[in-house]
């Protein structure tokens, strides 16, 4: 009998950060989908029907086998978005955004 491989990580692909195989579909992003905004998996394979209920179940099994290390890249992520942005300044979408009301956090 041969295993089925759902989740894989190749460098160059996603950051290198673990993927349902055969797609750019983060198992971060299954996480997120799941455990932070309440969608089912069939409400998950129903938004991306490239993707297997098994996929949607792989990938939160491997979540909940490495969430140390996952979490740990989405906080590195997420303080490599903000040193940018501290770099950039203050943008032209910014200004208009501040401009619209859509944003009060403009610096």
């Amino acid at each position: 009998m041969q295993a089925i491989q759902h989740i894989e990580s190749v460098p160059g692909k996603c950051g290198g950060k673990p993927c349902i195989a055969g797609t750019r579909i983060r198992v971060w992003d299954i996480h997120v989908w799941h455990n932070l905004r309440g969608q089912s998996p069939e409400q998950i394979v129903a938004d991306f029907p490239q993707l297997t209920l098994a996929d949607v179940y792989a990938a939160l099994a491997y979540y909940l086998d490495h969430r140390e290390e996952i979490q740990r890249q989405a906080k590195e992520d997420e303080e490599f978005v903000a040193e940018m942005k501290r770099k950039q300044g203050v943008t032209k979408f910014d200004l208009l955004k501040q401009r619209l009301g859509l944003d009060d956090q403009v610096q």
